[in-house]
């Protein structure tokens, strides 16, 4: 499920700053090449047991990103619930306390890059 009017989509930062703000959250930088980098924060579902995905793109558009003052720009927000071994399903319906904490994540984060 990608989640719209984030604020996130667009804005730049520099890759230390992101890394260091993404990091205050809870956010992790997984995938990565010299170009792109995701983002994922995981959200633990205590009623269910199920664990959710926020995860966030991004794209270099100045530097690659083994430079810290590479410039990133986000892309898509989205939500998902993790699948066994290693996946996401982007389709499952996504419980409302974990959206909550989804979207505030997200204004969090829009915030300290701002």
């Amino acid at each position: 499920m990608i989640l719209e009017n984030t604020g996130l989509n667009g804005l730049r930062s520099d890759l230390a700053h992101l890394d260091e703000s993404a990091e205050k959250l809870g956010f992790v930088r997984w995938q990565w090449e010299y170009r792109r980098a995701t983002y994922d924060l995981k959200l633990h579902d205590r009623s269910s047991g199920e664990d959710y995905f926020l995860r966030f793109s991004t794209r270099a558009v100045e530097g690659k990103l083994e430079n810290p003052d590479a410039v990133l720009e986000l892309e898509h927000v989205y939500i998902g619930r993790a699948t066994f071994p290693h996946g996401l399903d982007y389709e499952s319906p996504i419980p409302q306390p974990i959206l909550n904490t989804a979207t505030q994540r997200a204004q969090e984060l829009k915030q300290l890059l701002a």
